[in-house]
């Protein structure tokens, strides 16, 4: 393979907190190593497109700190097909760019994995997601700050839920995965923590309610948006039906887990990843999410990190379980 020159970076799917650290990253450890850096913008559809800006280290001045990325992000349903990807790739030769580092999720890595079969193009790429689904990492970038967003807003609805002594039932994000939901239910003292990878027994929690504490002020029931029963809605008519006299309301916290400044955690995780995955393309590697365990760097095919679903951790189930009481 001829010596890399010029990288591309972009962002694709849904935003994360820390992503704007990852391009940083990138950038600044791509001038380190005297080669060219290339912003692509919103993701796939910009490469498209022919949306590229010349990134320096000014371009990512004062950007460590800030929620969203700079690069933009959106979904390509033109890249799905192989006439989008061919006009991918054109314009990418067409800008003298080398390699990719992408950042996104399980759809960001489908997408880069048939890039490099179809055009031999070397991609690397970084966890950001703030679902925290992928295999072949701890923590993806945006992970710690989502279950920190959604602890903050939680402890301020028990306030109100104490005041009026309610139930309020909390749904997060979490489609296929409940770690949002179940990381943010432990800390925040949640009675019940409802997710995707667990079946929920609707009278298993209609009787744990019935038989809780009855001088327990304010309640709070976590539960992911993928939650089999239908989401928070269809969780709050069942305890209405069953107990019309509790006072319950239904908080969907929404995208608000998407943004805010990025933790410390994130910003580190994010700069370590953006560092690691310039100098794995100066490396000749490929086709490879980059990703942290046990502290150390490690790396996934991008076959093997996506769309592998973890077991749900029973220790943190019981945990729930023991302190809601």
């Amino acid at each position: 393979m001829s010596k890399i020159k010029n990288i591309g970076v972009f962002t694709s799917g849904g935003d994360s907190p820390g992503m704007n650290a990852a391009i940083r990253a990138v950038v600044r450890t791509g001038l380190y190593y005297e080669l060219q850096v290339t912003g692509i913008m919103r993701g796939y559809e910009g490469m498209i497109s022919g949306e590229f800006i010349p990134m320096g280290r000014k371009s990512v001045a004062n950007i460590i700190q800030r929620g969203g990325t700079i690069l933009k992000t959106a979904r390509s349903q033109e890249f799905r097909t192989k006439e989008g990807r061919q006009k991918a790739y054109e314009q990418i030769k067409n800008q003298n760019i080398d390699a990719l580092v992408a950042i996104g999720g399980d759809g960001t890595f489908t997408g880069a994995n048939i890039f490099i079969e179809e055009f031999d193009i070397p991609v690397i790429g970084l966890p950001g997601t703030i679902d925290n689904d992928l295999a072949g990492t701890d923590y993806t970038i945006g992970y710690d700050t989502a279950i920190n967003t959604v602890i903050e807003a939680v402890d301020k609805i028990r306030d109100t839920a104490e005041s009026h002594d309610r139930l309020f039932i909390v749904e997060v994000m979490g489609r296929d995965s409940g770690l949002i939901a179940l990381r943010s239910g432990i800390g925040s003292g949640a009675e019940a923590i409802l997710i995707p990878e667990s079946r929920t027994d609707i009278n298993a929690l209609l009787n744990r309610l019935e038989k809780g504490r009855k001088d327990k002020s304010s309640k709070i029931i976590i539960v992911a948006e993928g939650d089999d029963v239908g989401g928070a809605f269809a969780i709050a008519k069942a305890v209405n039906n069953k107990f019309p006299t509790l006072d319950t309301k239904v908080s969907i916290l929404g995208h608000m887990q998407r943004g805010g400044a990025p933790s410390c955690m994130d910003r580190v995780l994010a700069s370590r990843l953006g560092i690691a995955a310039v100098e794995a393309l100066i490396g000749s590697q490929r086709g490879e999410m980059i990703g942290v365990i046990n502290g150390k760097i490690h790396y996934t095919p991008f076959r093997n990190a996506i769309k592998q679903v973890a077991d749900i951790d029973q220790e943190l189930l019981k945990i729930v379980e023991i302190l809601s009481l």
